[in-house]
């Protein structure tokens, strides 16, 4: 399917109808997933629908049968031309499925973040959808801060992740990420990064660090838009961004493994 420069729009999912045209985006988000779409190829498809599907599980979204069928017509109608980041969404109320087609932004190859951690506002911090709006907040006030990102800490202080994505960094040859029992979101492009590391016996750890102590160390900031962003600027406080030697290898890796969407 070929859509025209500029088209951006809402496409409301029913059973045997499929997705039409013509609807609002109201409603808030009980589940939201998004994804990188370049000229039809993706990656992770697959884990995004199971994290998605899961998550609409635990919060008593449709049936599984129903969501196979979004989840396909979805496929069907993302568009195999061009730069995209679909979101697809359930909605409360009427437990509605949406899927958003939306241009991707601009895609970044590094990042600036507001060192001064933010308290982690999130109701609901392992599923995607229902803060994105508190989020979005706290990435302006970032914006006001000279960077792109913020850190949200625990009440320890300890780092969990940014607004949109998740952190990971090194120390030495090890590379690093939150302890799972920290609220954070389950990441897909985080999984694949690890994978990846196991297969090349490189050591992940699980590790509880402060914002302060990222300092000099290589940090990325990890989602499925823009795959690795390393760290190249601290704002807010003095702090030194370690130099990204290993990025532009896994960036490249990431833009390799991207496949073709199921056939329409």
């Amino acid at each position: 399917m070929t859509r025209p420069a500029g088209a951006e729009e809402v496409l409301a999912w029913s059973s045997g109808r499929g997705l039409t045209t013509g609807a609002e985006a109201g409603g808030p988000l009980l589940v939201a997933d998004s994804w990188l779409v370049r000229d039809g190829r993706v990656r992770g498809f697959d884990r995004h629908r199971e994290r998605f599907v899961r998550a609409c599980g635990e919060c008593g979204g449709p049936p599984q049968r129903r969501l196979v069928e979004f989840w396909r017509d979805v496929a069907a109608a993302l568009p195999r031309t061009g730069e995209w980041f679909p979101r697809v969404e359930l909605a409360a109320g009427s437990l509605e499925l949406r899927l958003l087609l939306r241009h991707a932004p601009p895609l970044a190859a590094e990042v600036r973040v507001w060192a001064t951690g933010q308290p982690d506002p999130r109701a609901v911090p392992r599923r995607k959808g229902p803060d994105l709006e508190k989020l979005a907040g706290v990435r302006r006030r970032a914006f006001g801060e000279g960077a792109e990102e913020a850190v949200l800490v625990a009440p320890s202080g300890v780092a969990l992740e940014s607004a949109t994505a998740s952190v990971l960094w090194w120390e030495d040859d090890t590379l690093c990420l939150p302890p799972p029992g920290l609220p954070v979101l389950p990441g897909v492009t985080v999984g694949l990064i690890r994978e990846r590391a196991r297969r090349l016996g490189i050591a992940v750890a699980s590790r509880e660090r402060t914002v302060p102590e990222l300092e000099g160390r290589e940090v990325w900031l990890v989602n499925a838009l823009h795959g690795i962003r390393p760290v190249t600027a601290w704002t807010g406080l003095p702090m030194r961004a370690g130099t990204a030697v290993r990025a532009p290898d896994w960036r490249k890796w990431l833009d390799d493994i991207m496949e073709p969407l199921p056939a329409e």
